[in-house]
């Protein structure tokens, strides 16, 4: 995953982004946006940049806006991939955060989410995020998972998810190329226990859906078909699952 389109138009961080806070959660320093009276969370992992992100925090306030409890954890520990820093390239930079160790990270978050009473809970992932994203999905650990242009997924992997799952893919991706997408689509095709669906966005790159540019109104509107696609996934699947699950404590009194 090392190259120039894994790290093309890397974000201009900004730790006041956004219009939710900076707080403790499971562990990590988390972007929170939405309140969780809500009932209902997604929490959105990053691709290497980190939760910093602008174009992130915004698509953390517009999930948000439409119901949602809203988590974007720091995943990195406050050491984000810096593209310009030659002594630390990305191979080496990964060591130091694996997406395995995002899993165990992203354990502690769930668990303190459920605590204030969240009863359904999604997870969408960016290129790196993404393979954290789908091990969740495949330990049940949510009700609906969202990959968008995912990096170190594979076919396995999505032979192994256990919950609601949508792919979301680049016409132009060397990390996800359309052959392995076709894949991705043939699995989710075949699991008739698991709703999922593949969509491949024509003439956009590895990262669009959050390192795009603002003045393109191309690529912005690209990046906003995907964020509707995400909402309606969540829609679809935690919305419906949380109030069930809402609904059945109610019942019981509890």
């Amino acid at each position: 995953m090392s190259g120039p389109q894994c790290c093309s138009n890397p974000p201009t961080l900004n730790p006041s982004a956004g219009a939710g806070y900076v707080e403790p959660l499971g562990g990590l320093s988390s972007y929170v946006s939405g309140h969780p009276d809500s009932k209902l969370a997604i929490i959105l992992i990053s691709d290497v940049f980190g939760y910093e992100a602008p174009n992130l925090r915004k698509l953390a306030d517009k999930v948000a806006a439409a119901g949602f409890y809203v988590v974007v954890p720091d995943f990195f520990h406050g050491d984000p991939f810096v593209y310009e820093n030659a002594d630390r390239p990305l191979p080496v930079w990964l060591k130091d955060h694996g997406t395995d160790k995002g899993f165990e990270d992203a354990m502690p978050v769930i668990e303190a989410v459920k605590n204030k009473g969240i009863s359904g809970v999604g997870a969408a992932g960016f290129c790196w995020g993404a393979k954290v994203v789908v091990e969740l999905a495949k330990s049940e650990l949510i009700q609906a998972a969202v990959l968008l242009h995912p990096s170190f997924v594979t076919v396995d992997d999505i032979k192994g998810v256990k919950v609601p799952t949508a792919v979301l893919g680049a016409e132009i991706d060397k990390y996800s190329p359309i052959e392995l997408l076709k894949q991705f689509e043939e699995v989710l095709a075949a699991k008739s226990e698991v709703d999922g669906y593949v969509k491949i966005f024509p003439k956009v790159s590895h990262g669009w859906t959050v390192r795009y540019d603002v003045e393109d109104e191309a690529a912005v509107k690209s990046a906003e078909e995907s964020h509707q696609n995400l909402l309606e996934w969540f829609d679809k699947h935690v919305k419906r699952v949380g109030n069930v699950k809402l609904e059945r404590r109610l019942s019981s009194g509890l």
